[in-house]
């Protein structure tokens, strides 16, 4: 009879299943996006490639591998290389620390929302270095605008964060989702306020409309991406899904229960139809996020760019302090507790 796997082909194996788990995501995600925003803007979408479709994101990405890449002239080729790849592997990387069920965590670090929220970060400088070794006007201007929104949104996201963090005094992904055992944040006054709020900036940090204001294609072609084909173009989509993907990680886990299937329910089980319970409810709360981010997109117009800086700036930020300074109180009040 085979043995346990030995514990050096653990992370490996561990991180061969991310990897297949976000390439398998956009595939999904590319056709249920392409239906429903056909659904809601009444007419078929994708329908001819496969039953209903459904081969259309498979051909896509085979089109995209044989498409050469073209350096244009002038550009930077190490960093023109290097931005999409900067794009793809850090959310990749966040996934290590994103506890899916009770037993199916790669790493519960004791750092974990900051481990997340660093590796988060490099997805601007991936963009404002696509834009500046474009040698694209179109494609500085998307750059600078993609600095000037994460400068202005990754404060109150970082805020909401700190929120919880504070309330159950740790930064590990694992202690947070096992302090909502019996109540998730999201139903509390001050965890409600803080997931909307993470919810709207987690919107602007992966570019999604209404706020995709650095690849706004009337205005800027397709942005920072603008010179980009092939597998190159193919690495920031499987990026931009992937973050998608990541943001619903995280709310959940920080916000909705993480495995916990229901609001006012203590689990403590863990054998195994106890982890596969645990794994479809996160991924459920997970999918269902991204469904509403889907949604957003296909219903809401693209806001211009003083507004969605003003938005930040004079309502966001400050809600976001005001409910870290009424929690703070809270905690400390004779009535918590």
């Amino acid at each position: 009879m085979a043995g346990p796997i030995p514990h050096h082909f653990l992370i490996p194996l561990s991180v061969l299943i991310i990897v297949i788990f976000a390439f398998a995501n956009a595939a999904i995600m590319v056709l249920v996006e392409r239906k429903l925003c056909g659904h809601i803007q009444r007419r078929p979408g994708p329908f001819e490639v496969g039953p209903h479709g459904i081969l259309q994101t498979a051909v896509d990405g085979l089109k995209l591998m044989g498409k050469q890449i073209i350096i244009p002239e002038g550009a930077d080729g190490t960093l023109f290389r290097l931005a999409p790849i900067l794009s793809f592997v850090p959310p990749i990387a966040a996934l290590i620390v994103v506890p899916f069920s009770q037993r199916l965590q790669v790493r519960d670090l004791d750092i974990g929302v900051l481990f997340i929220m660093s590796l988060s970060a490099i997805n601007v400088i991936a963009l404002v270095i696509a834009g500046w070794a474009s040698n694209n006007k179109y494609s500085l201007f998307g750059a600078i605008r993609a600095v000037a929104q994460a400068v202005a949104y990754e404060i109150p996201l970082l805020i909401s964060l700190i929120t919880i963090v504070l309330w159950v005094g740790s930064l590990r992904m694992g202690a947070i989702v096992e302090a909502q055992n019996g109540l998730w944040f999201v139903f509390t006054p001050m965890g409600f306020v803080a997931f909307l709020i993470y919810f709207i900036t987690g919107i602007a940090e992966t570019n999604r409309a209404p706020f995709d204001m650095p690849e706004a294609e009337s205005e800027l072609t397709a942005g920072f991406h603008t010179e980009y084909a092939g597998m190159g173009f193919g690495l920031f989509f499987l990026g931009e899904y992937t973050n998608m993907i990541l943001v619903a990680a995280i709310a959940t886990t920080l916000f909705l229960g993480g495995w916990h299937p229901l609001p006012f329910l203590t689990t403590m089980d863990t054998g195994f139809f106890a982890t596969v319970i645990t794994l479809l409810s996160f991924l459920v709360k997970a999918y269902g996020l991204l469904l509403v981010m889907i949604w957003i997109r296909w219903t809401f117009p693209r806001v211009r760019f003083d507004q969605l800086l003003n938005f930040c700036w004079k309502v966001l930020i400050p809600i976001s302090l005001a409910n870290l300074v009424v929690t703070a109180l809270w905690l400390k009040s004779p009535f918590y507790g």
